[in-house]
């Protein structure tokens, strides 16, 4: 049913490939699970220090995160050979400037063109292929920690399009940089001593390059995120993120239960919203520190027994085993479905990159893949 729902709306939508995700909405969270990262080239003419007293300031303020690296146990030899070696790019300022976080009370585009732009049918195959090729290893990590196949391969192909786009910018450059600039101070200079750990951990500069917002390899962790949740998928030791794929999907796999993700419940499913339901008597009133702009277009939590009395029904006509599972209602305008039921597990999708239309995507990619 969702594959012929994807296969509807990008079919009217006119859907091309996306190459990176959500990114604008990403921002508005500002937490460092959520950071930007989309992959984009650096803007023309602007890669370079600004100004004389500009780069003072800039080494400068290297002195203090030097300071903070070494209370934090990275070693002298690191510092030495990675900080005097950056320089500050102002083509990463401008593109941080570019994708400032969307107003508050700014009106949200409809689900339908935001679906076809992040779903095709080229994706679904792709995702397929990378689901068939690496079935073995799926279903050992999916059995360990409950997360289903098809959502770290769906999350593999949103973040960097199944391993083909992770960008190349240098990250320690691009995280001083943004970290001087100010803005958001307390996450990238937090990031740039994570980076710094990374390399004292014997991880080679040479492969620490990605979105210029400070995410690599394939799951586009931050280095904060790598350095708590990465994880050995093909057991030789390392967690090589930006080369291998086990370890990608078993770190994707462990950022997941980290984020909540409840084994054997669905992320939500497609569902039929009658025209007299009243939307205010279910509005949502609860309080979230993380992700508040996308967890206020849902519902409050009811479980599906209490769905089915207000006559809410699944498109596919079939409800989960368990009727004390409990979810959320979302209106979708412009997809085929009137609404979807969202439980926990979409928050972890969600923790991933606060973006209803990233945790949609990626629930519907998920289900194209699968079926």
């Amino acid at each position: 049913m969702i594959f012929n729902i994807v296969h509807g709306f990008v079919s009217r939508f006119g859907a091309r490939m996306a190459l990176a995700a959500a990114t604008a909405s990403l921002l508005a969270c500002g937490s460092p699970s959520t950071a930007q990262r989309e992959i984009v080239q650096p803007l023309p003419g602007v890669n370079a220090p600004a100004n004389i007293q500009q780069t003072k300031g800039f080494i400068r303020y290297l002195d203090t995160v030097a300071a903070r690296a070494r209370r934090e146990g990275v070693s002298q030899r690191t510092i030495d050979s990675v900080l005097p070696s950056l320089g500050y790019d102002e083509s990463v300022a401008a593109l941080d400037r570019r994708f400032a976080p969307t107003p508050a009370g700014q009106s949200f585009p409809s689900f339908g063109p935001e679906m076809a732009k992040r779903i095709n049918g080229a994706k679904i195959r792709q995702g397929r292929q990378v689901y068939s090729d690496e079935a073995a290893r799926l279903v050992a990590i999916e059995q360990q920690t409950g997360v289903p196949a098809s959502i770290m391969v769906s999350i593999f192909g949103h973040e960097t399009s199944y391993g083909t786009i992770m960008g190349n910018t240098d990250l320690p450059r691009a995280l001083a940089t943004l970290a001087y600039e100010g803005r958001r101070r307390d996450l990238f200079e937090g990031e740039l001593v994570a980076v710094l750990k990374m390399i004292d951990m014997g991880v080679p500069r040479s492969v620490l390059r990605g979105s210029y917002a400070g995410a690599f390899g394939y799951p586009q962790f931050l280095p904060s995120v790598y350095l708590k949740l990465a994880k050995d998928g093909d057991g030789d030791g390392k967690a090589e993120i930006w080369s291998s794929r086990a370890d990608a999907f078993a770190s994707i796999a462990n950022y997941m239960v980290a984020a909540g993700w409840r084994r054997g419940e669905p992320w939500g499913f497609a569902v039929s919203v009658p025209s007299t339901l009243d939307t205010t008597a279910i509005a949502n009133r609860e309080r979230v520190e993380k992700c508040a702009r996308a967890v206020e277009r849902h519902s409050e939590w009811k479980t599906m027994r209490e769905w089915k009395a207000l006559g809410i029904y699944p498109a596919g006509g079939v409800w989960p085993a368990d009727d004390r599972v409990q979810a959320s209602l979302l209106i979708t305008p412009g997809l085929d479905a009137t609404g979807y039921l969202l439980t926990r597990n979409y928050r972890a999708i969600l923790d991933y990159n606060c973006s209803n239309y990233y945790a949609m995507s990626v629930g519907l990619l998920a289900d194209g893949v699968r079926n």
